[in-house]
């Protein structure tokens, strides 16, 4: 059995019963279940439609997601999360280059590298190296005047952690960051890469070994491990190529509004939602949410 499960922007919900309604006459699907009124409804499915990409992307032209999986164990015990542009609406290095003057090259290896067109670590070492010298207290001054959470991350967490789920942020950005939004929106750990500092100034470098992507599967692994969970319990949701491995090996893997290449290797993908189309994922209700 599967569940098919249809949402849009919780800004503009724009869901129509409808929709809904002929989509499930269509794939012969059970009745359908509002999980929360014109944002998200769901219905079972006895197979995976052979036509679902085209709908999807009939769907998408209508900023509405759609995501089919299977409808067991669909509620998981675990969390793993990337942080910039996921659990946060900027990229941390970026936003630090622009405080030294070199925002606009920084950006453009930030974007190659997330589409996964540059190696990862290259990436990092070089746009880290671009930093030499700026005073470590500009840290701060990023955190408190230019990061923003990506909405509904509150919700997100208070919810799994609520029904017993462990949480943990894993980034290849800067523990100086991950520490922060890790304790304000309520994970149970975070990882990430140390930015290194002497004297006040960074010194161009971070902490050897680098957390990237290979490092984000050994969280996965170790993390589950610990835990006595299964991989299948985890819900990862990330949206560059250094995600991919992760959002490969959970149980459900998320794009959340992930790079087009990401997002092609992905088989739950949310361009319109927010974070909290992770909990209707799972079948929680909005009425079921914690705020």
């Amino acid at each position: 059995m599967y569940i098919a499960t249809l949402l849009t922007n919780p800004n503009a919900p724009t869901l129509e019963q409808a929709l809904v309604e002929s989509l499930r006459n269509a794939w012969a699907g059970g009745d359908g279940i509002w999980l929360s009124p014109d944002e998200a409804a769901e219905f079972s499915l006895p197979t995976v439609p052979e036509n679902l990409w085209d709908v999807w992307q009939d769907l998408q032209n209508s900023g509405v997601d759609l995501i089919v999986q299977p409808a067991e164990g669909r509620r998981k015990k675990m969390l793993l999360a990337d942080m910039d542009s996921t659990m946060i609406q900027q990229e941390c290095i970026d936003e630090l280059a622009d405080e030294a003057g070199v925002g606009a090259q920084v950006k453009d290896i930030t974007a190659r590298a997330m589409n996964g067109e540059l190696d990862f670590e290259g990436a990092l070492t070089e746009r880290v190296g671009l930093l030499k010298g700026l005073d470590e207290s500009v840290i701060d001054k990023v955190l408190n005047e230019r990061i923003t959470l990506m909405p509904g991350g509150k919700a997100l967490l208070a919810t799994m952690r609520a029904n017993g789920a462990y949480a943990a942020l894993v980034s290849g950005g800067f523990t100086a960051f991950t520490s922060q939004v890790a304790a304000e929106l309520g994970f149970d750990e975070n990882r990430a890469n140390t930015l290194l500092a002497e004297e006040g100034k960074l010194t161009g470098d971070v902490q050897r070994p680098i957390l990237g992507r290979q490092a984000k599967i050994e969280a996965l692994e170790q993390i589950s491990t610990r835990l006595g969970l299964a991989e299948s319990d985890v819900i990862a949701v990330g949206d560059g190529a250094n995600d991919l491995g992760m959002l490969g090996r959970a149980g459900t893997g998320v794009a959340l509004h992930a790079k087009p290449s990401v997002a092609a290797e992905c088989d739950v993908r949310v361009n319109h939602g927010d974070l909290t189309a992770l909990l209707y994922l799972q079948g929680y209700a909005r009425s079921d949410f914690v705020t």
